[in-house]
């Protein structure tokens, strides 16, 4: 098991950025693929970009070019920095994990993984 922790939300002018975090406990992270998810009230979680074991990453048509997914398996940690944020970028954003590889197309879908830290809130004002 791996439990996970997120932070670094806020709020931010639409055109700016956030960096947010994800630190994990527990042992061999680096068997875990990771990702991030946000969900707004009344939405279903939405992948926004998923990162493999080995550092291929993954992005949501709506965030491509404009976020970076990172992760550092020695400090076992999880970053996604944002770029260019939207007021649609606005929401409740997750860091989540499952234990060894998933399907690259299968990686923005939320089913998949197994372990989920409590959010960190993000909202984009115009």
């Amino acid at each position: 098991q791996v439990q996970l922790v997120e932070s670094g939300g806020g709020s931010v002018q639409a055109g700016g950025s956030l960096r947010l975090s994800c630190r994990a406990s527990g042992r061999t992270y680096n068997t875990w693929s990771m990702a991030w998810f946000r969900q707004t009230s009344g939405n279903e979680r939405e992948g926004v970009a998923a990162i493999a074991r080995d550092g291929t990453p993954s992005y949501a048509d709506s965030v491509q070019g404009r976020f970076i997914i990172s992760r550092d398996n020695a400090a076992k940690t999880l970053d996604l920095t944002m770029n260019t944020l939207r007021v649609e970028d606005t929401g409740m954003y997750y860091c989540a994990a499952r234990l060894g590889p998933v399907e690259s197309w299968n990686r923005l879908n939320p089913r998949v993984y197994m372990e989920w830290g409590q959010g960190t809130q993000v909202t984009v004002t115009s």
